[in-house]
């Protein structure tokens, strides 16, 4: 099975199947997938994605990154939802470059897990309740997504290393997410040398962090978001073999 879902113009599109669980489970190949931007879906790439029957898209960007950049197109048979998981906006790229660059992205993480959770826990209570092949993506899979596919992640049962794993799979789309960025920018001067960058470390500081204040990743959930029992099965039950 791929991981790596090829696009013309999706840089970070990916299959979060065949993942171990602890309880000697394995994450379903094709029921779950991490993207950037579906907004760039055109001509072969858009034939490529309907070949996939997604289902169901969840948008996690603003909604003014929506009406800059587009959404995935309508076709029948695909729902779409856009939950806008981040409240506090920032420019990556005019990120102060003696800032510890991991340390602060935990932190605007951090800002998102509290800001956002309505949006998280219906975005949960969607994945958990899909009929099918689902997606969900931001701007470029990074930070939004990557957030939400180590929550996922963690509640189906993966172990740490294997979704720290997961996160930094974006590196491999870091020149690509660069140069896309300046080419959209061609005035502008990207300031934060880490611009695109996704390590390892980024999702450690912040299940860390959840565990800090919560007790756990699960107590997160549980006492933040408001997420019953009930929920984490019916997610398990639709993404484990």
């Amino acid at each position: 099975m791929r991981r790596h879902i090829s696009f013309e113009n999706l840089h970070n599109f990916r299959d979060l199947g065949g993942y171990p669980t602890a309880d000697g489970r394995t994450v379903r190949w094709g029921r779950l997938y991490r993207s950037d931007s579906l907004g760039k879906l055109v001509g072969e790439d858009w034939d490529r994605f309907l070949e996939l029957d997604v289902r169901t898209v969840i948008d996690l960007r603003y909604p003014w990154e929506i009406e800059a950049k587009g959404r995935v197109p309508e076709a029948s048979g695909l729902a779409y939802a856009n939950l806008s998981i981040e409240h506090r906006p920032y420019d990556q790229a005019e990120i102060d470059p003696d800032l510890d660059p991991w340390r602060h992205l935990a932190d605007r993480y951090a800002e998102v897990a509290l800001d956002g959770a309505a949006e998280l826990r219906q975005a949960l209570e969607l994945i958990a309740d899909g009929d099918g092949p689902q997606v969900f993506h931001c701007a470029s899979g990074k930070d939004r997504t990557g957030l939400l596919a180590a929550l996922v992640l963690h509640l189906l049962g993966v172990d740490e290393d294997t979704v720290a794993a997961d996160f930094a799979l974006t590196e491999l789309a870091t020149d690509r997410l660069v140069a896309d960025w300046r080419a959209a920018h061609p005035t502008r001067t990207l300031r934060w040398p880490s611009y695109g960058r996704a390590p390892e470390a980024v999702i450690r500081l912040f299940l860390a962090d959840l565990t800090t204040t919560y007790g756990s990743v699960e107590g997160y959930v549980h006492d933040h978001l408001g997420i019953d029992p009930e929920v984490i099965a019916r997610l398990r039950e639709q993404l484990l073999a």
